[in-house]
C-alpha cells in the first residue's frame, strides 16, 4: 500500500510537466467542415433564410372573411313595455374580399424571389469568409513551415557552435571569434520565438472563424505547403466566375424580383370588391336573405407612385448587376496578376537560388572549419542561407494566398 501512495504521489508530481497531447492535426476539408457546421455568422444567415421562408406563408395568405350580428328595433319604450322584442330584427351577415389581378400570387412570388436573393446572399457570405478562413489556414501552415526552418537553422548554429567551442579549446580560432559566433545565436534564437508567437496567434485566428474552444497547444492543421507553376488562361477563371459567384447571381435575381413588385404594384391599382351576405327576420314576415357587393370608387388612388417607384426599381437593379459583373471581372484579373507574379517569383527559388545558397552556406562552413574562410564570410553566409529560405517561405504563403484571392474572386475553388 505505501508503495502505491508513494507511486501515485510521484505521478501526481510528474503530472504538470508532461506536455499537453496534440490531437490529429485537420485538414483542410476537415477544417472547412467544421467552420460550415459551427460558425455562428452562417448560422445566424441560415436563421434569416428561415425568416424569409416563413415570410412567403403569410404574403399568400386569403383575406378572412368577417362576419357581424346585430338587433335592431327594439322597443323598449313602446306601449307594451312588458314585450320590447315584439318587433326586432335580428340580422346576421358575412362578407368576403375578392382580390383581383392575382395579387396573392405575386405576393407570394415576390416573396418567394426575396428568399431566393437571401440564399444567394447567404453563399456570398460562405464565399468571403471562406476567404478569411482560408487565409487564416494558409497563415497557419507558413507559420508552422517559418517555425520548423527557424528550430533546424538554431540546431545547425548550435552544432556548428559547439565545434567552434571545441576549436577555441585547442587554440585553433581567438576568443573575439567565440564571441562573435555566441552573440550570432541570439538572432536564431530570436527567430525560434518569433516564429512560435506567429504560430500560436495564426491557430488562435483558425480556432476563432471555428467557433472552437479547443485550447491551441491541442489543435493543430496539415496540408500542402507548396505552389504550382501550372495556371489555367484568365478566361477561364472569368468563365467561372460570371456562372459560380453568387453576389452576381443575387443581382440577377434583383431584377426579377424588381418586376414582380412593378406587376404587384399594377395589380394593387386595381379594385377589389367586397361580396356580402346577410340573413334576418322581420316579424311582419318570415325570414329572409340578402346578397351585396361593396366596389371602392378609386378615382383618386390607382397606385400611381408605387408603380412608377418599382418601375424605377427595375432600372436601378439593372445597373447594380452592370456594376458587380464589372467587379467580378475586376477582381478575377486582379487576383491573376498577384498570382501569376508570385509564380514567377518563386520559379527561380525552387530552380537554383535555394540549392544556391545551401551550397554556399555549406562551402563556406567547411573552408571556415578548415581555416580557410574568414568569420565575418562564414556569417554571411549563414544570413544570406536563412534570408533566403526565409523569402521562399514568404512567397509560397503568398501564392497560397494569391490562390485564396482568385478562389474568392471566382466564387469556388478553383485552385486547391
Amino acid at each position: 500500500m505505501r508503495h502505491l501512495l508513494l507511486w501515485g504521489t510521484i505521478l501526481a508530481w510528474l503530472a504538470p510537466c508532461v506536455p499537453a497531447q496534440t490531437g490529429a492535426a485537420l485538414d483542410w476539408p476537415q477544417v472547412r467542415a467544421r467552420f460550415e457546421a459551427a460558425n455562428p455568422s452562417l448560422r445566424a444567415g441560415q436563421i434569416n433564410i428561415d425568416e424569409f421562408k416563413a415570410a412567403e406563408i403569410t404574403a399568400y395568405l386569403r383575406p378572412n372573411p368577417g362576419l357581424s350580428f346585430s338587433v335592431d328595433q327594439l322597443q323598449p319604450f313602446s306601449f307594451q313595455p312588458y314585450r320590447p322584442l315584439t318587433a326586432t330584427l335580428p340580422l346576421i351577415g358575412l362578407n368576403y374580399l375578392h382580390e383581383r389581378e392575382h395579387k396573392r400570387e405575386l405576393r407570394r412570388e415576390s416573396a418567394q424571389e426575396a428568399t431566393a436573393i437571401s440564399e444567394s446572399q447567404q453563399l456570398d457570405l460562405i464565399r468571403t469568409l471562406l476567404f478569411d478562413l482560408r487565409s487564416a489556414f494558409v497563415q497557419t501552415l507558413q507559420a508552422k513551415a517559418v517555425l520548423a526552418l527557424a528550430k533546424d537553422n538554431l540546431a545547425y548554429f548550435d552544432k556548428e557552435l559547439a565545434i567552434s567551442r571545441d576549436r577555441f579549446k585547442v587554440g585553433d580560432i581567438a576568443q573575439v571569434d567565440l564571441n562573435r559566433l555566441e552573440l550570432q545565436r541570439v538572432q536564431y534564437e530570436s527567430d525560434f520565438q518569433t516564429a512560435q508567437v506567429n504560430l500560436r496567434t495564426a491557430k488562435i485566428q483558425l480556432l476563432q472563424l471555428l467557433n472552437d474552444r479547443t485550447l491551441v497547444d491541442r489543435f493543430d492543421v496539415a496540408g500542402p505547403f507548396d505552389f504550382s507553376e501550372r495556371i489555367v488562361p484568365v478566361e477561364e477563371f472569368r468563365a467561372m466566375a460570371l456562372e459560380a459567384r453568387p453576389d452576381l447571381k443575387a443581382a440577377v435575381q434583383a431584377i426579377e424580383k424588381a418586376r414582380t413588385d412593378h406587376r404587384l404594384a399594377v395589380a394593387n391599382g386595381s379594385t377589389d370588391p367586397t361580396f356580402t351576405f346577410d340573413a334576418g327576420h322581420n316579424p311582419p314576415l318570415d325570414g329572409y336573405i340578402g346578397f351585396g357587393v361593396q366596389i371602392p370608387l378609386r378615382v383618386f388612388d390607382r397606385n400611381q407612385g408605387e408603380k412608377l417607384r418599382t418601375e424605377l426599381d427595375i432600372a436601378h437593379a439593372e445597373k447594380i448587376k452592370e456594376s458587380t459583373e464589372a467587379q467580378v471581372y475586376g477582381d478575377v484579373d486582379s487576383a491573376y496578376v498577384t498570382l501569376v507574379s508570385t509564380v514567377e517569383l518563386l520559379k527561380p527559388y525552387k530552380a537554383k537560388y535555394l540549392e544556391m545558397a545551401r551550397s554556399v552556406r555549406d562551402t563556406t562552413e567547411y573552408s571556415y572549419q578548415h581555416g580557410q574562410a574568414a568569420l565575418l564570410d562564414y556569417l554571411d553566409s549563414q544570413r544570406d542561407y536563412r534570408a533566403t529560405y526565409v523569402a521562399y517561405l514568404n512567397l509560397v504563403g503568398a501564392y497560397l494566398s494569391a490562390a485564396a484571392q482568385v478562389n474568392l474572386a471566382v466564387g469556388r475553388e478553383a485552385i486547391q
